[in-house]
């Protein structure tokens, strides 16, 4: 256990950082962690089906990713637009924050919007002359790690077969391995949570256990709950799936006041501020697909929870020395 930032560090080579998809989306090499033994296999994501047993059930997060990113008519400021709260006011991210100061103009598609309110996160409340789409001529958000902007590709490829719901900002990247003939072989259910930009802020405080989530939302619905209720193993596909799940266990099995046939969760619709970092009890989860995560970040601490700390961290080092591919075109890990 450590809740001390640095410990949650590791140096990667930037070559290692997948900037593009591989060719086919199956082609994903798969490092597999066993913790009972504490070992470490090298297979292919194509090789999932073999590590699964009867009744166990694949959990995915079906949002979809907003093509959010949109510039000013000049080009000078970047926006990232999170929510629409009216017909002609949005919340959004800016990028630089100088030229966007409280009362600043602006225009898209030569509709003028101006800042209402900074929000204590650096935020922006905007509000627009004319109701207008600015969804309709955005472009997909990657993660600044990529250093490009997307292209037609990335307008499939960042987005999961399977993505149904928008309204992310980032895509459920353990997710983008499937195809769909994988799918069909594997009992599987959806969940949704909306990606927003706290899953990636930046941890500033040595001690993680001072580091606050934003909220991001999530749904769960009667058919999914019921499936993962009656599942021998709940095999969670990425940390959005694990943060929805965790979320929605009934406050009394976290107060251990359970009976042997209670529901592991239930249907609803809610937001999130879960943070999970060591120790955390996991109540839902039994085993885990997931991406390799940036150092220092709340995806690392998430995965180090579920899989031990040092472990993971050595299954990383083992990871550079294979010459996996990091981020959100990478490579995968299974962890059992």
């Amino acid at each position: 256990m450590s809740e001390r930032l640095s410990d949650y560090d590791y140096p990667l080579p930037a070559a290692l950082i997948a900037k593009r998809p591989l060719p086919q989306r199956d082609e994903s090499r798969m490092m597999v962690l066993h913790r009972d033994s504490q070992t470490i296999e090298h297979r292919q994501f194509r090789d999932l089906k073999s590590f699964l047993r009867e009744g166990d059930l694949l959990v995915l997060n079906n949002t979809r990713v907003l093509p959010a990113r949109r510039f000013s008519n000049d080009h000078a400021v970047e926006f990232l637009f999170l929510e629409k709260l009216s017909p002609a006011r949005w919340k959004c991210l800016v990028k630089p924050g100088r030229k966007m100061r409280l009362g600043a103009v602006a225009k898209i598609d030569h509709v003028l919007l101006r800042v209402e309110e900074i929000l204590p996160d650096g935020e922006r409340l905007v509000a627009l002359a004319e109701d207008v789409d600015l969804y309709a001529h955005g472009s997909i958000p990657l993660p600044p790690y990529m250093d490009r902007d997307s292209d037609l590709a990335d307008n499939e490829r960042y987005q999961t077969v399977f993505a149904q719901t928008p309204g992310a900002l980032a895509a459920p990247t353990a997710g983008l391995h499937f195809t769909p003939a994988i799918l069909s072989e594997i009992p599987h259910a959806f969940v949704t949570l909306h990606v927003g930009t706290g899953t990636f802020r930046s941890v500033h405080s040595e001690n993680v256990a001072e580091h606050r989530m934003h909220a991001e939302s999530f749904s769960i619905s009667k058919e999914a709950a019921d499936k993962i209720d009656k599942a021998n193993r709940v095999v969670a596909v990425g940390t959005t799936t694990v943060r929805a799940l965790e979320s929605a266990v009934p406050k009394t099995r976290l107060l251990k006041a359970v009976e042997s046939n209670e529901c592991k969760i239930g249907a609803q619709s809610a937001e999130t501020k879960i943070f999970i970092y060591p120790p955390f009890e996991f109540h839902v989860v039994d085993t885990l697909l997931t991406n390799f995560h940036l150092p220092r970040s709340t995806l690392l601490m998430l995965v180090s929870a579920f899989a031990g700390r040092e472990f993971l961290l050595r299954a990383y080092q083992e990871a550079i020395r294979e010459q996996y591919r990091f981020y959100s075109y990478g490579d995968c890990m299974l962890i059992l």
